[in-house]
């Protein structure tokens, strides 16, 4: 199990247990959940927040290396941390993917749609958009949240290959 699927799964988790106690009708229980859960968040974010400030002096290499950590990062865009931009963010994400050659077309801004061309990883063009979108959003739910929706394109085909081989004997 990834990192990231575990941050994903947590968060989950989370939105279940306090459904279940919203549903259960017992709302000052329900409101005491929600106000731990954000005591927890702000206490945590507050701790991520000072270690960046005590980063920041420090070699690009330690931050570097926290941003490389899939965990460390999802935590660091869920408090609303991570230097770096969306499009940097999603360019990173986008590059974790093997299986897939992704190119990104545009952000729509109002809709969080992000628009992505799919190419086989070989560059023929031929743009397999099986499972794009699915490995797209799995690698991007943690690291651009503000991504709410990916439309995956398949690359236009290249010109047409013409196989030129020796003539038949005998056809000349």
């Amino acid at each position: 199990m990834s990192a990231v699927s575990s941050a994903e799964q947590t968060g989950r988790r989370v939105e279940e247990v306090l459904d279940r106690l919203a549903e259960s009708g017992d709302t000052a229980a329900a409101t005491a959940a929600e106000e731990l859960v954000r005591s927890l968040m702000d206490f945590y974010g507050a701790g991520l927040a000072r270690i960046l400030h005590l980063l920041s002096g420090a070699p690009g290499e330690a931050a570097a290396r926290l941003l490389d950590d899939d965990l460390v990062a999802s935590l660091l865009v869920l408090h609303d941390l991570h230097p770096e931009d969306r499009d940097t963010r999603i360019a990173r994400a986008l590059d974790g993917i093997r299986e897939h050659t992704l190119e990104v077309v545009g952000f729509d801004d109002e809709s969080g749609t992000l628009t992505l061309r799919a190419r086989e990883a070989d560059g023929c063009g031929c743009g397999s958009g099986t499972g794009a979108r699915e490995a797209a959003e799995a690698a991007l739910a943690c690291f651009a949240p503000e991504v709410r929706a990916v439309d995956v394109q398949t690359a236009p085909a290249g010109p047409t290959l013409l196989q030129i081989g020796t003539a038949p004997t005998g056809a000349r």
